[in-house]
């Protein structure tokens, strides 16, 4: 295994009801269950938590898949649902991810989101293990 170029240390107390918070000061976050799990849905939650990194992961992927091809992004955004599934047996995610990119085309824009999908750290972690489902917004 490589050094790691860098570590993120992240410490949660009290699980879906607690709190989560880096060393460095600059994520803190209360937990809550949502309240489609019965909670008041005062907090964020693990999947909040997952989508948004995952997102901003991603878009970084995208950025350099577009600079290896020469392509301009122009604006855009990338929207992450991330979903809690229950099974007969246990709890499994399923991820859906929605590039916004007007300025390219949708064969372009879908072209860039699954190279990305390929280099994208946290897809390669969960590839296998949650299914991901990418889509381009209609203009």
């Amino acid at each position: 295994m490589s050094d790691p170029i860098y570590t993120a240390t992240v410490q949660a107390i009290g699980g879906r009801q607690g709190v989560v918070r880096s060393d460095d000061g600059h994520l803190e976050a209360t937990l809550a269950y949502p309240s489609a799990m019965g909670g008041d849905g005062a907090g964020t939650n693990p999947e909040q938590l997952f989508g948004a990194g995952y997102a901003a992961c991603f878009l970084g992927a995208l950025g350099v898949i577009a600079r290896q091809s020469g392509v301009t992004l122009g604006e855009h955004s990338l929207g992450a649902q991330v979903d809690l599934i229950k099974d007969e047996t246990s709890f499994h995610l399923g991820v859906r991810l929605t590039l916004t990119a007007p300025a390219l085309s949708w064969a372009q824009a879908d072209d860039l989101l699954h190279r990305a999908h390929e280099i994208c750290p946290y897809s390669r972690a969960i590839r296998g293990n949650v299914r991901v489902e990418l889509a381009v917004a209609r203009a």
